[in-house]
């Protein structure tokens, strides 16, 4: 573990490799657990507000998820949630013609129908930011669903940190992304 302004960083983010490889999980991430996608407060205001320009991309399954329950969830323990349908698959995921897993928001993103890519958590994966009072912990959260982009990762030498490059920046800015690099060479 090493400290980046008010971060505390795994080391493992450097160590290991991931590139996600579709074709082999099928969006497992997206449809497989027991808990919706975490929701920072200002993006469950965003979702709210969006609803309408994603819902032409969502399933008949999704939309009644959300229609249901809301545009996120609070959960008892206070976190906030993207809504499940029956408990298991993310109510904005959506399936290609080859039965993978997609983001329904994702896809209104990519035809331009919204400026806004997609929850921060479900970008950064599979980094996952806990946050505490005075810094935030930045983790590698290994899930063996992943096994595969491991493998891939490992095959083409993109380490996670890379991988996720762009969402770190959005999560915590270009500096500090910049120092990351510099504490990952002197890690190599």
């Amino acid at each position: 573990m090493f400290q980046l302004g008010k971060t505390i960083v795994s080391e493992e983010i450097i160590k290991n490799d991931f590139v996600c490889n579709l074709s082999a999980c099928k969006g497992a991430c997206c449809i497989d657990g027991d808990a919706g996608a975490p929701v920072e407060e200002e993006e469950a205001k965003i979702l709210k507000e969006i609803y309408p320009k994603i819902k032409p991309f969502l399933r008949k399954k999704g939309i009644e998820a959300i229609e249901k329950q809301g545009t996120s969830i609070t959960t008892e323990n206070g976190e906030i949630e993207t809504p499940l349908i029956d408990g298991a698959d993310c109510a904005y995921v959506t399936f290609d013609d080859k039965g993978t897993a997609l983001c329904g928001i994702e896809e209104a993103y990519n035809q331009g129908e919204i400026e806004w890519k997609k929850p921060v958590s479900c970008h950064l994966y599979p980094v996952r930011i806990q946050d505490y009072s005075e810094f935030s912990a930045v983790n590698y959260h290994r899930w063996q669903i992943c096994d595969d982009a491991c493998s891939l990762g490992a095959e083409l030498q993109v380490p996670v940190y890379k991988f996720v490059k762009e969402a770190l920046i959005r999560k915590f800015g270009e500096d500090w992304y910049m120092e990351l690099e510099k504490v990952a060479e002197r890690i190599k």
